[in-house]
């Protein structure tokens, strides 16, 4: 896997939801066409040419040594990070990722650091030996493999990824599911509630609507039919009292 380095690593995000963040890779091999909005800006920027050198990613070599600079600085004004908003940090197929954001969550746990995990991978069980103040999560748009194909061509399973999260419920971690960018009906037909009944054990839901996709734009009712998704979402979570998240421009 080819390295790069980088001059900082602890930044504050804009995300509604989120407080600082790190990203340890440039690029991301799960290739996700939703479009992602990771790639757009990375594009846009100049940080990579194209999709392919996108899916070629680079780990940040000195991401350990970055740490151990910034986290006495920046600790007393962190209340979480989160791993990761441009990238994944349990890549499927890349185990130098996954090393390094162990080793990553390691140290922020050790400086008192709570973290929150986000990946379309696999959660390794390794987690439970970690703070129990960290919240592990998946992101889970749909259950159909033939339109994960589609959508998160490289990225693990959604069964692999459900199980691998139900494991660290089952050891006592906090656990949450990201529906987002969850897609309107011309791209799939689906039942929401038959996601949400297969992670019913999540501690926390968040819901948001597909962005940036033309396909989305064409749909005619695509504002009508998010706002009845997000009821359901809601209905459901507060039925089996889990805590969600509706993203703004969702209901409108």
């Amino acid at each position: 896997m080819d390295t790069i380095t980088r001059k900082s690593m602890l930044y504050k995000t804009g995300v509604e939801y989120g407080d600082y963040t790190m990203n340890h890779v440039l690029g991301c091999s799960h290739g996700c066409l939703y479009p992602c909005y990771a790639f757009l800006m990375a594009k846009r920027f100049g940080k990579v040419g194209n999709y392919e050198q996108w899916c070629t990613p680079k780990l940040v070599s000195n991401t350990l040594e970055l740490l151990d600079r910034e986290i006495p600085r920046l600790k007393s004004k962190i209340e979480s990070v989160q791993l990761c908003f441009t990238t994944d940090p349990f890549m499927y197929g890349y185990d130098e990722v996954c090393k390094m954001s162990l080793a990553a969550i390691k140290k922020l746990n050790a400086a008192g650091i709570r973290c929150t995990v986000l990946t379309k991978g696999l959660l390794p069980i390794e987690l439970t030996d970690l703070s129990q103040k960290n919240e592990y999560g998946i992101t889970l748009i749909s259950l159909d493999e033939d339109f994960r194909k589609q959508v998160e061509p490289n990225a693990s399973s959604y069964s692999e990824r459900i199980a691998s999260l139900k494991a660290l419920h089952d050891k006592g971690c906090h656990t949450w599911v990201s529906i987002e960018p969850y897609p309107t009906p011309n791209l799939i037909h689906q039942d929401l509630l038959a996601i949400l009944e297969t992670i019913s054990f999540a501690d926390r839901i968040i819901f948001g609507r597909t962005n940036y996709s033309k396909e989305v734009a064409k749909y005619r009712t695509h504002k009508a039919f998010y706002n009845n998704q997000a009821e359901i979402m809601v209905q459901f979570c507060r039925e089996h009292k889990i805590n969600y998240h509706i993203k703004n421009g969702t209901i409108t």
